[in-house]
């Protein structure tokens, strides 16, 4: 009777290791592996950043150099971590189980953090929100192996989907610390739907790596705090739908751009880029030096620096920044080398809400930066309760809720006029069997 006891535990034990041990381990795990990239790409902004203070004139030879170098190594080692690597995520997803055994590997997992390094290093204009959600995917999903054939026989394609969209939201919530928004970030985005299977399972997750991320780098938010106040201004729906509008107008062009290339670049750098794409990618950073030195350095890097100073009001930037931070974006996005959109967004929304404040001058400054955030991410990514989400998490006044699921609503909707869901368009170049260009 012990013995059959015993082993009915045992297998009880057994059996709660696969559904749930499994993922909680690989939570963890992406927890610890985005706080270390977090700080590898900081490390390394910073080291641009002390250079090039010193040399202005640095990024004329530095960036091209180090451009040219990260294309050449993710075409000829890591082909499939290329850009923000939510498309891939999205393509594993959807697609059938050979995708997903494409462009989750370990591999490219490796590749993802190492050239979006190097990428930083040079200056380019990249978040690490993308490139971790695509990490921490790649992760989950290789946490099968720790299932035996026959579970992975009886779960098949599901299982891993599950393990990648668990290793996907954890990555968001560990990256942004908000872990409400890797949530939803994983129901509007990744899948569209939310079963009641995968609904705990997940959340689980996501708190395990939000947890790992707050012991290790302090209860924090990602810009600061916003505080704004308890009184609105008389103003605040003209706001609201102006900067809707504007954001969504911004951001519908910067989506139209990378998805109509061939609509808009000249026949000869489509050839380049197609024939030899490393002169390409040197052009490309010679590009983003040009405007990282016009704009006095703001441009360079995911703009998170920028972002903060304009919220505690201590930036000094052209009106210009938001143009100059969007074509230095897209130069970087072009050659194909890894690097996120989120941080990059926000910045530029940010950018968008300080030259609102020339306008509506009696508005208070950080109101119009939160709406600007708000309303450029939403236009770039369509994915408008997300971007609300992830701003939400980051401000101290939730009288303002209204105000920015409106933005977002508005920008989002204008953004479509110019072109489809950026992540999903993108995604559809991945479906081929072989195809991963950006």
């Amino acid at each position: 009777m012990r013995r059959t006891t015993g082993r009915f535990a045992l297998l009880r034990a057994r059996r709660l290791w696969l559904h749930y041990g499994v993922f909680w381990l690989g939570a963890v795990v992406v927890g610890l592996l985005a706080v270390a990239y977090a700080r590898l790409i900081d490390f390394g902004y910073a080291e641009f950043v002390e250079y090039t203070s010193r040399y202005r004139w640095l990024p004329l030879l530095l960036t091209p150099a180090v451009s040219a170098l990260c294309v050449w190594i993710t075409r000829a080692f890591f082909q499939g971590a290329e850009g923000s690597g939510i498309p891939q995520v999205i393509a594993a997803l959807h697609g059938p189980s050979e995708i997903a055994a494409r462009l989750l590997t370990l591999r490219i997992l490796v590749g993802k953090i190492l050239v979006s390094f190097l990428a930083i290093l040079g200056g380019f204009t990249i978040g690490r929100e993308g490139p971790t959600i695509h990490v921490g995917a790649a992760l989950m999903y290789n946490l099968r192996v720790f299932y035996p054939k026959r579970f992975q026989a009886m779960r098949g394609a599901t299982l891993e989907k599950r393990l990648a969209l668990a290793g996907a939201a954890a990555g968001l919530s560990a990256a942004f610390n908000a872990p409400l928004a890797g949530v939803v970030f994983a129901i509007e985005e990744l899948t569209r739907s939310f079963s009641q299977r995968t609904s705990g399972v997940l959340i689980t997750a996501i708190i395990f790596a939000g947890v790992v991320s707050l012991s290790i780098q302090g209860n924090y938010t990602y810009f600061g705090t916003i505080d704004i106040g308890g009184r609105f201004p008389d103003l605040l729906a003209v706001a609201v739908l102006l900067t809707g509008v504007l954001t969504g107008v911004a951001g519908g062009v910067f989506c139209w751009l990378l998805l109509n290339t061939r609509r808009w670049m000249p026949a000869r750098l489509l050839r380049l880029r197609e024939m030899r794409p490393v002169v390409f990618g040197a052009l490309c950073g010679l590009a983003i030096a040009v405007v990282g030195i016009a704009s006095s350095g703001h441009t360079f890097g995911s703009g998170y620096l920028e972002a903060r100073n304009m919220l505690e009001g201590r930036a000094h930037l052209t009106v210009l920044y938001p143009l100059f931070k969007m074509a230095s974006m897209v130069a970087s996005y072009l050659p194909g080398v890894p690097g996120g959109l989120f941080a990059p967004s926000l910045a530029i929304g940010a950018g968008i809400g300080n030259l609102l404040h020339l306008v509506l001058g009696q508005m208070q400054l950080p109101m119009l930066i939160a709406l600007g955030m708000v309303g450029y991410l939403a236009a770039v990514t369509q994915s408008p309760i997300t971007a609300f989400v992830i701003v939400i998490e980051m401000i101290n006044g939730h009288a303002l809720v209204i105000s920015l699921m409106a933005t977002a609503l508005i920008a989002s909707q204008v953004s479509r006029f110019f072109a489809p869901p950026l992540y999903e368009a993108l995604s559809t170049r991945y479906d081929a069997p072989q195809q991963t260009k950006p």
